[in-house]
């Protein structure tokens, strides 16, 4: 019982920087607590809604979705936003292996990371404000749930494509299949919970980005890294907003 504490609390503090009182984070316990993730985005998903829902009454639905999506960002601290930038950049501006491990390396945001940051977070506030008042809630929270879902398959198939001590090589290869079937049981539970008969879509176009993406950072670099993972992060939690509008 207490591991399983440790391995939550571990799981709360690396993915945002909410005030969560527990155990000391322990980075070596990484992989350990991924199975966990979902649960985390069932608490942002929550909290995203209940902001959107309370504001919603009062302001257009495209500021409430603006407020909400910044509150998501701020509490995560941009980390799946990071992510995404410095892999459109990499992909965008590296032509070898090597030039895109040395281009994801630097902290420096260019030409691709922006378009790809403002296209993210335009494309999630479009989508947001359009889906329906009735199905914002169980929509929004299934998307936190699958998006951070998709790192428990990339880390259990895929090798670090740079041997480091940096978090996606504490992630690739070291989530067991094990983690892999309690992180999926706890997804698909909240996700039949959430949608019902429409999880269909959503579940399909989530694995449909893993597999996809997984397979692009195989054949260009030979295995992932920590921004990988949250750029397919933020790729997922688009699709399953799309299919939210789509079905609406």
């Amino acid at each position: 019982m207490m591991r399983m504490v440790r391995d939550i609390a571990a799981a709360f503090q690396f993915l945002t920087r909410l005030p969560f009182k527990g155990p000391a984070y322990d980075t070596s316990g990484l992989s350990r607590s991924a199975k966990f993730f979902p649960l985390v985005g069932l608490a942002m998903g929550v909290l995203g809604s209940v902001v959107y829902l309370s504001l919603v009454r009062h302001l257009p639905a495209a500021i409430a979705s603006l407020l909400s999506l910044a509150f998501l960002v701020l509490a995560t601290g941009g980390l799946h936003e990071d992510g995404l930038a410095d892999v459109a950049d990499a992909f965008g501006g590296g032509w070898s292996r090597e030039q895109i491990l040395v281009i994801l390396k630097d902290s420096r945001i260019g030409t691709f990371g922006a378009l790809a940051i403002v296209l993210s977070v335009g494309v999630r506030l479009l989508l947001l404000a359009n889906l329906p008042l009735p199905r914002f809630a169980v929509y929004v929270i299934s998307g936190q749930v699958l998006c951070r879902w998709t790192a428990l398959p990339l880390g259990c198939t895929l090798p670090a494509a740079r041997a480091s001590s940096g978090q996606g090589a504490r992630l690739a290869r070291q989530i067991s299949a094990g983690s892999l079937a309690v992180g999926t049981f706890i997804t698909l539970a909240i996700v039949v919970c959430a949608l019902r008969r429409a999880m269909w879509a959503p579940i399909l176009s989530t694995l449909i980005v893993t597999l996809l993406s997984g397979l692009y950072y195989w054949r260009r670099l030979g295995g992932v890294t920590g921004d990988c993972f949250g750029a397919t992060n933020q790729l997922a939690e688009i699709a399953v907003y799309l299919c939210g509008v789509w079905h609406a």
